[in-house]
């Protein structure tokens, strides 16, 4: 492959920069949708986000007005602001000829106007945006795009605040930057001393149906009380962190593998036992899938020991639910995974002439994860491009899960 260019240069040190942070599909956070609801009375819109643009997609970590939580990143409008690094003010997309013909204009939701202000890091890297949009044209004053762009800035302050958070608001399980730190921490420790160390990754079953029958007030009591029935199962010592909006994972020092499948069956039954009132007033309950993964003579990486775990979970998921299942995968060897990154690649087919951006999640000399907007038009067999590394490798793939892919490299 050519020399990367330095487009692409730049853009690897944004997506380094936006991986600092960790906030890419994170749970919703009051702090930020405090800030679109302020946007929406500002700019009289009915729709407003807070958006991260990684390789292939933008991700919303706070929206009103839409229904979508992601979008591919060829039709965003946050991708020129982030390419351009400066406020973008489209008051007609009908009179852009860069947004005209774009589908977010031309179909649902027939976006007529768009301000977006970049959130640039301390040392200059734009991760992402603050928009404000709406169907009809606007010509917004020069003071409330001024008002906007200090906005953008308290928006950046959340962000660091979000940096030194120890815990989850809402269900005072530890954030996720915390139990990331405490498992490498105690990782660290059972290796040292050679004790066991099991990790369990859990989520709530078909929860967005919850949201969307009795509304996210109750998916927020489901959550808490789901979160306070597994502390009641756990030792002092046990650790439970959320992960992601309804995903959780636990951490169990001195635990081995079938000790940690035991664990892992109470709290699908403490979680299962519960009840909450649903929007009607009549009661309805939830379930959880959970995975499980055991420390090996060898790992000493916690992103092999979390993958493993997932995989468990993803293989709970996939063989009905509502039940515990333990991962038969060593962890010591990295797997095909490997180390966590974020770049931007292209997957490659059809004698080059078929290109689909995707997000490389991880890395190693035997293969990847990827993400992807769909799977479903990923052939097996592909070539992985990643330009700023100057990386071209023939892939097989060996998993899809939701819009995941591991892949093996030829």
């Amino acid at each position: 492959m050519t020399r990367p260019s330095f487009e692409s240069i730049r853009e690897q040190g944004r997506l380094e920069a936006l991986q600092r942070y960790d906030v890419l599909d994170t749970p919703e956070e009051e702090g930020f949708d405090r800030i679109i609801r302020l946007v929406r009375h500002l700019m009289r819109v009915p729709m407003a986000t807070v958006t991260f643009v990684d390789g292939h997609r933008q991700w919303f970590k706070a929206r009103q007005g839409l229904e979508a939580c992601e979008g591919e990143r060829r039709h965003a409008f946050c991708d020129i602001t982030i390419r351009q690094a400066a406020t973008l003010i489209v008051p007609d997309t009908h009179l852009d000829s860069r947004l005209a013909d774009n589908p977010l204009v031309t179909g649902a939701p027939h976006l007529r106007f768009y301000a977006g202000v970049p959130l640039i890091t301390g040392d200059g890297h734009a991760i992402g945006t603050l928009c404000a949009l709406d169907t009809v044209p606007h010509h917004p004053l020069p003071d409330e795009i001024a008002a906007m762009t200090d906005l953008a800035q308290v928006t950046m302050d959340q962000l660091e605040l979000r940096q030194v958070a120890l815990t989850d608001l809402m269900t005072g399980a530890l954030s996720r930057r915390a139990f990331r730190d405490e498992l490498a921490r105690m990782l660290g420790l059972a290796k040292r001393h050679q004790h066991e160390l099991s990790l369990i990754a859990f989520d709530l079953d078909h929860f967005k149906a919850v949201n969307d029958t009795h509304g996210h007030q109750a998916g927020d009591r489901v959550l808490a009380e789901s979160v306070a029935a597994c502390r009641r199962q756990l030792r002092q010592s046990d650790l439970i962190g959320r992960l992601g909006g309804e995903e959780f994972a636990v951490l169990l020092p001195l635990t081995g593998r079938q000790a940690a499948l035991g664990v892992a069956e109470k709290l699908r039954q403490a979680i299962a036992a519960l009840s909450f009132e649903g929007a009607g007033g009549g009661l309805f309950s939830v379930t959880a899938s959970l995975g499980l993964a055991a420390l090996d003579g060898d790992s000493t990486d916690p992103e092999n020991l979390l993958r493993a775990a997932d995989e468990a979970l993803y293989a709970a998921k996939a063989t009905g639910r509502d039940r515990c299942v333990a991962s038969q995968l060593g962890t010591g060897s990295g797997g095909m995974a490997g180390k966590r990154v974020l770049k931007a690649g292209r997957i490659v087919f059809n004698a080059g002439q078929s290109v689909i951006d995707c997000t490389v999640r991880r890395l190693s000399e035997r293969g990847a994860s990827l993400a992807v907007t769909s799977t479903a038009d990923v052939p097996s067999r592909f070539k992985l491009a990643i330009e700023a590394d100057s990386f071209s490798r023939l892939c097989e793939t060996t998993r899809k899960a939701g819009s995941e892919i591991e892949v093996a490299f030829a």
